[in-house]
């Protein structure tokens, strides 16, 4: 596995660093070194900053950092093909967490070289002329990465080897951590109060970060300090430091400018940003790179200079966005017959294609059975099941050469390209499902009911091997000529990183942690309460236009059930299971039970279905989850690449790992 220490990513190596285009955002000369002197040109400027949107490659869309952002929640299990990367992650005894973790590589490894290239921006770009809205990308992105990385190791070093927040050219084989407080009030609430103040409000090219983007992720590390000063479970942080703000503030204060910014964010994004009308449109690929999406890696299939990858094959890396491929199972195992099922003759009724349902399948990530009956209990109501899964599995045999026109399936029933082939069933059906049927017996497990051409699987049936797909992150293509197109490539798609709709989730946070409310006006008028910000959300979970399901036009509103559903008192609880609902399988949830110190409590235990095809009796597994794992482990390759003593290294290591 690569790994890349510290000492080159801030140091001498960073002269190796390359720019890949992204969109029209990136079309620059790749250049093999930045130096002091080429951050006074324009172009050094622009290529710095173009490097800034190259690397959130490196990080979204790439499939084992998404693993260790979803893995061991409540979201997310390991899967039949799992390696010991995700096996790891799970803490449910089939694996330990150490520092030679694979993904602790990506994240590190990614943030400090970029971090060192806005320190290069920051310092010296002011002399080329450019604007103080273009030194302001690079500032939103040193934050941005200070960030991922304070979440997810503690106090992490602000001096890279020239002094703190100065640009590094030589190799520096030293490392000093700050505090939390220290990274918080010195890099990111700094750098972001000035993005918000000099970006502009719209996008200076498609995709590039705004005062509303400033604004959402100001608003997040306002909330997430809070929670950090407020400590309330006692969670353990290293380097051992006082939750004591060293500006003077406390965690109330803290709430409340999270609660500020965030409705700042709502009220003053104009026409540039804004919710889309349902659930459906936001993650729907045609409609990609809509207003609701603050930020993005982007990806293209026009180019694979631009899109950063092959278009014709994935590679199992960065800067491929592979991510989908994880919790999609192997559905090509599915099989129907030709003939009569007296004398079957099988094929592979659902093929491998590069459409949002189907994709790349590397069954390393299942849902535990919970998400489908307690986190999506109400599927009538709210869109958001029907909008974040694949729960039917259509026939597209045609595409593969198979000229038959119908073919056999359950109950020796026959169906046509575009039929339902599998189907996982929203509830426990009230007929018993015959698994025994040896005739027409399912390849991979499912079983029948009367009168229906499908095989179903009820919930209770989810395993580690078969599970619903995850449409959201689904691939698409227009270039697949009516056939199968490429479906071994990464994802032509952009990676979803922020959205608008979550300045609602923080606002609402945050009044449950004591803000002061307001109201808020306009588009999205409420009283301001975490009920009123919530139910803006409820409500557009309650409008449908589409069903993945039916692979139909489905026009209801059911806003108003689905507001009188909500409790009028809301909790964190009640915020955890929302956000959990509206951005399942996104990448937040570790980062947001982390948070909100109740990954313990969500994720210990969870049921499942076994490994192998057939797999029909839920087990329930134990995760054990000490306060001191909420901190990650320093990659080894950091502490290998240090030349410092043995009792150094061990102390620069986070306690659990040491």
């Amino acid at each position: 596995m690569k790994r890349i220490h510290i000492k080159t990513c801030v140091g001498a190596a960073l002269l190796s660093l390359f720019l890949v285009g992204c969109s029209d955002l990136l079309k620059e000369t790749p250049r093999s070194s930045f130096t002091p002197e080429y951050f006074k040109t324009q172009a050094g400027v622009m290529g710095g900053v173009t490097y800034m949107y190259s690397h959130l490659r490196s990080m979204y869309g790439q499939g084992y950092y998404y693993n260790s952002c979803e893995t061991g929640t409540d979201e997310a299990t390991w899967g039949q093909s799992a390696d010991g990367n995700f096996k790891n992650f799970d803490l449910s005894g089939v694996g330990s967490m150490t520092s030679d973790n694979y993904p602790m590589d990506i994240l590190w490894g990614s943030a400090f070289p970029n971090i060192n290239t806005a320190n290069g921006v920051i310092e010296y770009g002011t002399a080329s002329g450019v604007s103080d809205a273009l030194i302001s990308e690079a500032r939103f992105f040193r934050a941005f990465d200070y960030f991922l990385l304070v979440q997810t190791f503690g106090g992490v070093p602000l001096d890279l080897g020239a002094g703190e927040l100065k640009f590094n050219t030589s190799t520096s084989r030293t490392s000093k951590r700050n505090t939390v407080p220290e990274v918080y009030t010195k890099a990111i609430f700094p750098d972001l109060l000035l993005a918000v103040k000099n970006l502009p409000d719209a996008s200076r090219v498609t995709g590039s970060v705004t005062k509303t983007t400033a604004r959402l992720y100001l608003a997040k590390a306002y909330l997430t300090y809070g929670w950090w000063l407020q400590n309330p479970k006692n969670i353990p942080t290293y380097p051992t430091c006082n939750r004591t703000d060293p500006d003077g503030h406390d965690a109330a204060w803290y709430f409340q400018k999270a609660y500020d910014y965030a409705v700042e964010g709502i009220q003053n994004a104009g026409g540039n940003f804004a919710l889309q009308s349902t659930f459906y449109d936001v993650n729907v690929a045609t409609n990609d790179r809509n207003k609701e999406i603050l930020l993005y890696a982007d990806h293209t299939q026009t180019s694979e200079l631009y899109n950063g990858a092959s278009l014709t094959y994935g590679s199992g890396g960065a800067p491929d966005n592979f991510a989908g491929w994880m919790q999609t199972w192997n559905y090509t195992a599915i099989t129907s017959s030709k003939t009569d099922w007296s004398s079957a003759s099988l094929v592979s009724s659902v093929q491998r294609e590069a459409a949002q349902a189907l994709g790349r399948p590397w069954v390393r990530m299942a849902p535990p059975i919970g998400v489908v009956t307690n986190t999506f209990a109400d599927k009538t109501n709210d869109s958001r099941y029907d909008g974040t899964f694949v729960t039917v599995y259509r026939g597209n045999w045609a595409k593969g050469g198979v000229t038959n026109a119908t073919l056999y399936n359950a109950n020796g029933m026959q169906i046509s390209n575009g039929d339902a082939v599998l189907s996982f069933l929203g509830s426990e059906p009230t007929q018993t499902i015959d698994y025994s049927n040896s005739v027409y017996k399912s390849s991979v497990g499912a079983g029948v009911l009367p009168g229906r051409a499908d095989f179903v699987l009820p919930p209770s049936g989810i395993s580690r091997r078969v599970y619903p797909g995850l449409w959201k992150l689904g691939p698409y293509r227009t270039d697949n000529a009516g056939g199968l197109g490429s479906p071994n490539a990464g994802s032509t798609r952009p990676f979803n990183i922020a959205k608008f709709s979550e300045f609602f989730f923080i606002a609402a946070e945050a009044a449950v942690k004591g803000a002061t409310t307001k109201a808020v006006t306009g588009t999205y008028a409420n009283d301001g309460s975490a009920y009123g910000m919530i139910n803006i959300l409820r409500a557009r979970a309650g409008k449908w236009k589409f069903s993945n399901a039916n692979n139909a036009t489905l026009v209801a509103d059911n806003s108003a059930a689905m507001v009188a559903a909500t409790p009028t008192t809301i909790t964190i609880d009640y915020i955890l299971a929302e956000r959990s609902r509206e951005y399942y399988g996104e990448g937040y949830r570790w980062f947001d039970l982390v948070r909100t110190q109740t990954w313990a409590d969500y994720a210990k235990t969870y049921q499942i279905c076994g490994i192998n095809y057939g797999d029909h009796t839920p087990v329930t597994y134990t995760r054990t989850i000490p306060d001191n794992y909420y901190l990650r482990p320093i990659p080894q390759g950091q502490l290998d690449g240090m030349e410092m003593t043995a009792d150094e290294k061990k102390a620069y290591q986070n306690p659990a790992y040491q």
